[in-house]
């Protein structure tokens, strides 16, 4: 497996543990400029960025708010120290945040949040603002799954991107090149000439358009087309060598229907896609359902297969709308656990002796499940809801099931 492929082999729990971390992340805000994003990219010298950061800290004392001034200063030195438990930089790179996070503009709470990102960084960042700078890792989430398509002819290109199941027209392109006619002499000569050059603008065309649209945009490249004229463009005006070309595929069209054409026919081509990979997995499961063969679905039926380790592979979506909640009478030290839905916990009443219960862990649960799953060596996969495969997963299923291992005996 090459360095690239191994960089996409990102699994949907990992992904899923990205996007909760930018959200959180993303809730913060400082008053003033006092939230501080350090982006340190792969193999770049860790004691480089420690010094630089040095730097700000001396420059820190000329902010002119006291509050500001001592809420950078903390975030800094807390990045500084940090840093010294790191002897190089993670293979990826790595991300750090630090400021005041209080609600509270009476009180102060500097915290650190760090992360090795899931994908190889290539920038480095120092910003302080009033939010954390999180551009770089959502770019990360919105290229990952997006792949460039170049239908064309000799006649015409059209150029899209492709996310999951959404596809953009992002240029057409027309060639001003005649079509042959039967000239003689010395006007044949010119007129293939002319021929050749606007051809050949038209390939450059072409090529200048895809790289604008596809530049830091895209996994990789599939050009597809009637007649010769793709592997002509390809080896005139090669793409920009940082995109990839994944495959080349015959179609009758080089329109809308083209861009239909190639993605029917790459299938093979895009099998690591996320889209593709959700909707088999997805697909896998209705049909086992379905046949009541090796799956189950509920929240206490896949908690039961997963605790007796029946779970092969459990499927959670990222957006069930559960929590977790474990509830403790500080009274009589009555403790009790509970699923709830929606975004809050819900107060609870000790059955025992009627007082208020403390609520002691509260958070979604999706977590709480993958927790559990890890513990017994179940397999883990993340379902979006941005396919029609993952939408289905959650309204018609609960967003919760789990593919066996075997089938207990009735």
């Amino acid at each position: 497996m090459s360095s690239h492929e191994k960089e996409d082999a990102i699994s949907t729990e990992k992904l899923y543990e990205f996007r909760k971390l930018i959200k959180k992340i993303k809730g913060y805000r400082g008053s003033g400029t006092q939230m501080i994003s350090v982006y340190i990219p792969a193999d770049y010298p860790i004691h480089e960025t420690s010094n630089k950061l040095k730097e700000e800290l001396g420059q820190a004392s000329n902010i002119k708010s006291k509050q500001t001034r001592t809420n950078v200063t903390e975030a800094l030195e807390k990045i500084v120290n940090y840093l010294k438990m790191f002897k190089k930089t993670p293979r990826n790179g790595l991300v750090i945040f630090a400021g005041n996070i209080s609600d509270d503009p009476s009180k102060r709470d500097v915290q650190l949040f760090s992360m090795e990102p899931p994908y190889k960084l290539s920038v480095s960042i120092y910003r302080c603002d009033s939010s954390f700078f999180l551009e770089p890792l959502e770019n990360m989430l919105e290229t990952r799954a997006t792949y460039g398509i170049i239908v064309m002819d000799g006649r015409e290109a059209t150029i899209a991107l492709v996310k999951g199941t959404e596809t953009q027209i992002v240029k057409r392109v027309h060639s001003l090149a005649h079509s042959k006619i039967k000239v003689g002499g010395q006007s044949a000569m010119r007129y293939q000439r002319d021929i050749e050059e606007k051809r050949g603008a038209y390939y450059k065309k072409v090529r200048e358009s895809a790289n604008a649209a596809f530049q830091g945009k895209v996994k990789g490249v599939i050009v597809g087309g009637p007649g010769p004229a793709k592997e002509f463009f390809m080896k005139e005006e090669p793409l920009d060598h940082h995109l990839k070309i994944m495959g080349v595929v015959d179609t009758g069209y080089t329109d809308e229907y083209g861009i239909r054409e190639v993605l029917a026919k790459s299938g093979e081509i895009l099998a690591e896609q996320e889209a593709i990979k959700e909707k088999k997995l997805v697909e896998r499961f209705i049909k086992e359902v379905v046949t009541e063969g090796l799956a189950t679905y509920g929240i206490h039926e896949v908690i039961g297969v997963v605790e007796s380790k029946q779970a092969e592979t459990l499927l959670v979506s990222e957006e069930l709308p559960f929590r977790f909640n474990e509830y403790k009478c500080l009274n009589c030290g009555h403790t009790e656990r509970k699923v709830t839905k929606g975004e809050k916990a819900e107060s609870l009443n000790c059955p025992e002796c009627n007082t208020k219960m403390d609520i002691s862990i509260d958070e979604p649960l999706v977590d709480e499940i993958i927790d559990r799953a890890h513990k017994n060596n179940v397999n883990v996969e993340v379902i979006s809801t941005h396919t029609a495969e993952g939408s289905q997963f959650l309204n018609g299923f609960g967003g919760i099931g789990a593919l066996l291992r075997y089938k207990k005996r009735e």
